[in-house]
C-alpha cells in the first residue's frame, strides 16, 4: 500500500496463569490460529519467542497481561483474519479465557514497508490511542486513517 503496511498490537488479561486450565483451551489454540494467520494472504509478521508465541513476553508489570503484535500488507487483510477466519470464533469467546476490557485493548498505526515495530513502539501507539482516541498516530478498526502515501496524495 504505496510503502505502507499495518502495524497493530492488542493485550488482554488473563483469568488465570497460562498453565491454569482455565485458558488450557485458548493456550491449545495458538499454535493453529498462528499458524492459520502465517499463512493468510497480506501476512507480513508477527511477535514470537522461540516458543513460536508470545506469551512468555511481559512488557508489563502485570504477569497476567499478554501482548500480541503484528504486521499486515494491509487493514483489509488484517480485518479478514480477525473477523472472518476461524479466528472470530475464538475472538467472540475471549470472556471465557480474559477478562473484560476497562480501556482500549487494540490500537492500529501505519509503518513503513519493512518496519517491524518494537514491543516500545506497539505499547507507545496504544497508550497514544488510550490518551487522544482515534488519530493517525494510533486507530482502530472503527475509526481508520489512511496510510501516510495515500492521505498525502487525496
Amino acid at each position: 500500500m504505496d510503502g505502507f503496511q499495518l502495524a497493530q498490537i492488542n493485550i488482554g488479561r488473563l483469568r488465570a496463569p497460562v498453565d491454569s486450565p482455565v485458558v488450557a483451551e485458548f493456550m491449545e489454540a495458538l499454535d493453529p490460529i498462528n499458524a492459520m494467520a502465517d499463512a493468510s494472504a497480506g501476512f507480513v509478521w508477527r511477535l514470537q519467542t522461540d516458543d513460536g508465541n508470545a506469551t512468555a513476553l511481559r512488557p508489563y508489570d502485570d504477569d497476567t497481561i499478554l501482548i500480541n503484535m503484528s504486521v499486515w500488507a494491509s487493514i483489509d487483510a488484517l480485518s479478514e483474519f480477525v473477523y472472518q477466519s476461524a479466528h472470530a470464533g475464538y475472538l467472540r469467546r475471549r470472556r471465557e479465557w480474559f477478562e473484560r476490557a476497562t480501556e482500549i485493548i487494540t490500537a492500529l498505526w501505519w509503518v513503513p514497508d519493512g518496519h517491524i515495530p518494537p514491543v516500545e513502539e506497539g505499547i507507545e501507539r496504544l497508550d497514544h490511542l488510550r490518551a487522544h482516541g482515534p488519530t493517525p498516530q494510533a486507530f482502530t478498526f472503527r475509526e481508520r486513517f489512511a496510510a501516510p502515501a495515500v492521505a498525502a496524495e487525496a
